[in-house]
């Protein structure tokens, strides 16, 4: 098996798992509140990336004087702003529309690559975004004198964060192994969404255990595959496969929730993926400096 299609694999199974452990939250969050159910994913996870650091031998690494701190504070925030309202738009929204929403996050990370990292977006790549952003406008079909639901809105916000946190990822990965972003962040959310979440903390029903089990596991199973993915195979080869995710989501709000996107999310979601794609096929392509637009 060459390096691409390895890539591509593990970027179909990571798409599964996290399809999986999305609809686990969306299953924990009509039982607690965003803030517990994002302390819940971290705490989880935490004992098999702990284990799978020890593994590795890179806890040195995980907690060596080189860290940049801030950087990785400035992402435990996004982070943690990001799984609690991505949780709190589950309540409200089928796993289809909310991941149709949360495709937006490569558009926006383009835009915050420019003045953050320092790269260069043409006029033509400006224009993808701008139609990706349309297509949004459709998925969530505002009516007039009727206000988009606050469940898509927060979803927008997690895409925002999510690119936000995969930004700063990538300055921190200029300098440190990917432990140390796994590790950080998961514990990020662990304490964040605990001591944030702690006012209206609900006690965790015994019946949840297997929910919270699965939770750790697909979470734990997912960042693996796509560290492997993006490990073999060429990013720009490999990262359309990522929205294979809308197909899991349709599935498993069938399977679930007895529930069907409607013609215009998918029709929004189209445009969006077809830009996003658009974005992705440009970074094979070498820019010329001069051509910043």
């Amino acid at each position: 098996m060459n390096a691409n299609l390895r890539g591509i694999v593990g970027m179909l199974a990571a798409m599964a798992m996290f399809s999986c452990m999305d609809a686990l939250l969306k299953a924990l969050a009509g039982f607690y509140p965003p803030l517990q159910v994002t302390a819940l994913r971290g705490l989880t996870a935490l004992p098999l990336v702990c284990a799978y650091i020890l593994w590795r031998r890179e806890a040195r690494a995980v907690f060596g004087r080189a860290l940049r701190w801030r950087l990785h504070l400035l992402r435990g925030v996004f982070s943690v702003s990001m799984m609690a309202l991505f949780t709190y738009g589950l309540k409200t929204l089928g796993l289809a529309e909310a991941y149709t929403l949360a495709f937006v996050a490569p558009l926006v990370l383009v835009a915050l690559s420019v003045p953050v990292l320092g790269e260069v977006v043409v006029p033509r790549q400006w224009l993808a975004i701008a139609v990706g952003l349309a297509g949004v406008v459709i998925a969530m079909r505002p009516q007039p004198g009727a206000l988009v639901s606050l469940g898509a809105l927060a979803v927008l916000l997690a895409a925002i964060c999510y690119a936000a946190s995969n930004v700063v990822g990538r300055l921190i990965s200029r300098t440190e192994p990917s432990a140390t972003l796994v590790f950080w962040t998961t514990t990020s959310l662990a304490l964040g969404g605990g001591v944030l979440g702690a006012p209206d903390w609900v006690a965790v029903r015994l019946e949840h255990g297997w929910i919270l089990l699965g939770l750790a596991v697909t979470g734990f199973l997912g960042q693996l595959a796509i560290t492997e993915a993006f490990r073999h195979g060429q990013a720009a080869v490999i990262a359309p496969f990522e929205y294979s995710a809308l197909a899991w989501a349709v599935m498993l709000d069938w399977m679930f929730w007895h529930a069907v996107p409607q013609s215009h999310t998918l029709l929004g979601g189209a445009i969006i993926i077809a830009s996003g794609l658009y974005l992705i096929r440009r970074e094979r392509v070498p820019v010329p400096v001069s051509k910043a637009g």
